[in-house]
């Protein structure tokens, strides 16, 4: 059996490029973790009132207790409790709890990168 030469081969490679549909396979990067990580930051803020929450934090120089933000959005206790959740565990924002009341505040450890956007969005 003949070998196949250099433009038989390139040929055939081409063909099965094609038949995939892609010219060149462009390489993954971003590491999977990270990946996660961003989707759940931009989950977070992809809910308006979150995202009004997110503004308020940042703007304030001290935490803001969630009694505030009750009466600010005109939302129930346990509403705003969920949406700070969602941000807490998307590494957003810090709580600390004073007796009955939770008090939150922007997290001090975000990564500059996030608080970029933040910057653009709020």
């Amino acid at each position: 059996m003949m070998k196949a030469t250099l433009p038989e081969r390139v040929e055939r490679v081409e063909r099965v490029e094609r038949v995939k549909g892609v010219c060149c396979p462009p390489s993954i990067t971003v590491p999977p973790a990270r990946v996660d990580a961003s989707v759940e930051v931009l989950k977070a803020l992809a809910d308006p009132t979150r995202l009004q929450m997110v503004g308020v934090l940042k703007r304030s120089s001290r935490p803001v207790c969630i009694c505030d933000f009750t009466a600010a959005f005109e939302l129930s206790q346990p509403t705003i409790s969920h949406h700070m959740a969602k941000l807490r565990d998307a590494g957003l924002v810090d709580v600390t709890k004073v007796g009955i009341w939770a008090y939150y505040r922007l997290a001090g450890h975000l990564e500059p990168k996030t608080r970029a956007l933040l910057d653009v969005l709020v």
